[in-house]
Order: structure tokens, then C-alpha cells, then sequence
């Protein structure tokens, strides 16, 4: 289910050259604050790839809801969410 997540969400991915030192940016629209920069296409994509991991991570930490991508959906077990 976690890597299905990640597979459809770098199906998604927009890329843009940027004027930067690390030139490559690339975001998921539908996912809020993931984006990232590398300095070839291929560090752009694996960055991308351990920040939307970290941004899954804290929203089980968190209890946050994650939103579906075309069907694909992780769902947190009760058991697991953080009683605020």
C-alpha cells in the first residue's frame, strides 16, 4: 500500500527547470508542501520520493488524514492514531 502511495504520487509529479543551483524542481500538486529540487532529474525524483515518505510518516504520527490518489488510499488502523 505505502509504495502503490508513492508510485501514484510520482506519477503525478510536475517538473520544471528552475535558476538555481540545484536547477531541477519538482512537486505533487494534489499533495500540499511536496516538492523538491535536485541537481539532475534523477536527485530531484529520489528527493521527492524521501520527503513525501517523511510527509506520510508525520501525518500517521499526527493522526492527519492522507488523501486518496486515484484510488489509492493508506488508511491508519485505529490502533495506530495519536490521541490528542
Amino acid at each position: 500500500m505505502l509504495s502503490e502511495y508513492i508510485s501514484k504520487g510520482l506519477s503525478k509529479v510536475h517538473y520544471e527547470i528552475i535558476e538555481d543551483k540545484e536547477p531541477y524542481y519538482g512537486e505533487i500538486p494534489e499533495l500540499q508542501g511536496i516538492w523538491a529540487t535536485g541537481t539532475t532529474l534523477e536527485e530531484c525524483r529520489q528527493n521527492l520520493i524521501d520527503v513525501l515518505e517523511g510527509w506520510i510518516l508525520v501525518r500517521v504520527r499526527k493522526g492527519l488524514p492522507i488523501p486518496e490518489l486515484d484510488k489509492v488510499t493508506i488508511s491508519i488502523p485505529e490502533e495506530l492514531k495519536v490521541l490528542e
